[in-house]
């Protein structure tokens, strides 16, 4: 009987947690949108050249990859994100670290990889 009891208890304080963590889970993240990777790309397009690159539900989608956006840091003073970027393409998979940040207008994105750093323009929303 102790025992029945004690895994209720341990049920319920799992699935409490769950319930908590679960807004977290589910908040947008502050970089989803629809980037354009060159000035004149076709923001329909996306992960394709000459298209556009997408990050939706902590998922990066670049040209013929996809990365999951997980362990989420802020970096102190600045207004940027540091990500674990677990990622698969071309059928390969890797694991990297990746920092992102809006310009100083607000208007795009830097990401910035170990050795790379792009500057994402945002494209326009279709709906407004």
């Amino acid at each position: 009987m102790r025992n029945d009891v004690t895994l209720m208890k341990c049920i319920f304080v799992k699935t409490l947690l769950g319930f908590v963590a679960l807004p977290a889970m589910l908040a947008a993240n502050p970089y989803d949108g629809v980037y354009k990777q060159t000035a004149n790309a076709e923001c329909a397009l996306v992960g394709v050249d000459g298209g556009a690159v997408k990050i939706a539900d902590n998922i990066f989608y670049g040209v013929e990859v996809e990365c999951l956006m997980t362990n989420p840091v802020d970096v102190s003073d600045m207004d940027a994100t540091l990500y674990e970027m677990q990622c698969s393409g071309e059928g390969e998979t890797w694991t990297e670290r990746a920092m992102l940040m809006p310009d100083a207008e607000d208007t795009g994105l830097y990401m910035i990889w170990s050795g790379y750093a792009f500057r994402y323009d945002r494209c326009e929303d279709p709906d407004n």
